[in-house]
């Protein structure tokens, strides 16, 4: 604090400091000191005076340092299960940048399958809770460390990596930033990295994708399905079978699929044996289970199996994705010989275990940039951090055609007051359920026991009969 800034109190006080050394001549350096003197003491003109004979700045006010006061919101996840398991929290400090890292200032994150098996402790390549989970982001570099010479402060990116991605500030190699296409928004951005490249390694990488192919997408309505769809239509007279429920059918028939079917009211393997007597060519598989086998045997000679997901094991069983690919193997007995013997093959990707293939995923990633135009993110719904645990609800329930996005901007009061209003209607209406579940419960119960009640009876009433009929038949023995 300068001089300038002080309050109109302590100015005054210095210049009656001033009056008084001069009545007394008294040098400065006898003169006694102030008692109004705030704490920390602030720069005074005698400072100012000295600061300029020795060109050196006025001290201020201390400050502690930005690593200290630095701070910025994340969600974490605290331990497997329910929603209410991702909580939002503060961090404190500055991330501190290493060779080859910049720092992010987060936008939007993206949603994935990977994070709902992630809070169901159903995901490996998340580190052990507590942990910030997300796969993907957008966001504006901040700051860059030493040998970054391909990034700079101001750009802005999307970013891909591991996890620890849902907060408001990222640190992460340079290698793991792509610059966001021109034309494209923050939230387009957050929902291109997992789901586009996944889908493109998936069809041209393994599937060799050519014109007049036949593809089945199951969850076509997904992040994963639209953009496979999208891709699949960049290649001529691919046919397109999409499993989805019938309320999605008419968004993903306007997207490009062929034959949209609803597999909870139809089975899907009589529908396409219908359409397509010979099979598939690629079956792009993210549910496991018995749909793998279905899958399987739905394909072409030449034709390819591509597992990507467990949405069938996301409830239930808690085990990794290893232990699951095991059960399905021995399940469902894909064999060699069964594989030599029908030419046909099955593959499993996991973008996580790609990680390491920096050049590959690279390569991916500039060759989705160059279809833009032709591909285009569809988005779902945006919520607020605050909102994280109906964003995975909506997901999970299947309820979102395209890409869910969180974004980091935080909720305004309005919105908060209207989100707990609606958080104690839920709570009433839950309760008002409960209470209703429980009500019906006494009433079945209560039947119950009519029941066997008169059920006792009944039998009560059958063996007084029978006695009855002993009794009479004793009687007519006797005469």
């Amino acid at each position: 604090m300068s001089g300038e800034d002080a309050p109109a109190q302590q100015q005054n006080a210095e210049e009656q400091k001033q009056q008084q050394q001069q009545q007394e001549t008294k040098t400065p350096a006898e003169s006694p000191k102030t008692e109004s003197k705030p704490d920390p003491p602030p720069s005074g003109a005698s400072t100012e005076a000295a600061a300029a004979d020795t060109d050196t700045p006025a001290p201020a006010e201390e400050k502690a340092p930005e690593e200290d006061t630095f701070s910025y919101r994340a969600l974490v996840l605290t331990g497997y299960g329910g929603y209410d398991k991702v909580k939002l929290q503060v961090k404190k400090g500055k991330p501190a940048l290493k060779s080859g890292e910049v720092m992010v200032r987060v936008k939007m994150c993206g949603l994935n399958f990977a994070d709902l098996m992630a809070r169901q402790g159903l995901y490996d390549r998340l580190p052990s809770p507590p942990v910030t989970p997300g796969m993907e982001c957008s966001g504006i570099i901040e700051a860059v460390g030493e040998d970054v010479t391909d990034r700079k402060v101001g750009d802005k990116v999307l970013v891909l990596n591991r996890s620890g991605m849902w907060q408001e500030v990222v640190v992460v190699a340079t290698t793991h930033t792509f610059l966001i296409p021109e034309g494209m928004s923050f939230e387009e951005a957050a929902a291109l990295p997992v789901n586009y490249i996944t889908a493109y390694l998936m069809l041209f990488d393994f599937g060799h994708l050519r014109p007049n192919q036949s593809v089945l997408i199951h969850m076509a309505a997904g992040g994963v399905g639209i953009a496979a769809t999208q891709l699949c239509k960049t290649v001529n007279d691919v046919t397109l079978f999409g499993t989805a429920s019938a309320s999605k059918h008419e968004v993903i028939g306007q997207g490009g699929v062929t034959h949209p079917i609803d597999y909870r009211t139809r089975d899907y393997v009589e529908e396409i044996r219908k359409i397509s007597p010979k099979g598939l060519d690629i079956v792009l598989d993210p549910l496991g289970g018995s749909d793998t086998h279905k899958g399987y045997n739905l394909l072409k000679p030449m034709g390819k199996l591509i597992s990507y997901g467990a949405a069938n094991m996301l409830a239930g069983q808690k085990k990794n994705l290893f232990a699951v690919a095991k059960t399905w193997y021995q399940q469902f007995s894909v064999h060699t010989l069964s594989l030599i013997q029908g030419n046909r093959s099955v593959c499993g990707f996991h973008l996580g275990y790609l990680d390491s293939e920096t050049e590959l995923i690279a390569q991916a990633m500039a060759a989705v940039v160059d279809l833009q135009g032709k591909i285009k993110p569809r988005i779902d719904s945006t919520y607020h951090l605050e909102q994280v645990g109906d964003a995975m609800r909506r997901m999970q329930e299947r309820n979102n055609i395209g890409k869910i996005i969180l974004t980091t901007e935080p909720m305004k009061e309005e919105e908060k007051k209207e989100e707990a209003k609606k958080d104690e209607e839920k709570k009433k209406d839950d309760k008002k359920k409960d209470d209703k579940k429980k009500e019906d419960k006494k009433k079945d119960d209560a039947k119950k026991e009519e029941k066997k009640e008169e059920k006792k009876k009944e039998e009560a009433k059958k063996d007084d009969k029978k006695a009855e009929e002993k009794k009479e038949e004793a009687k007519k023995e006797e005469n």
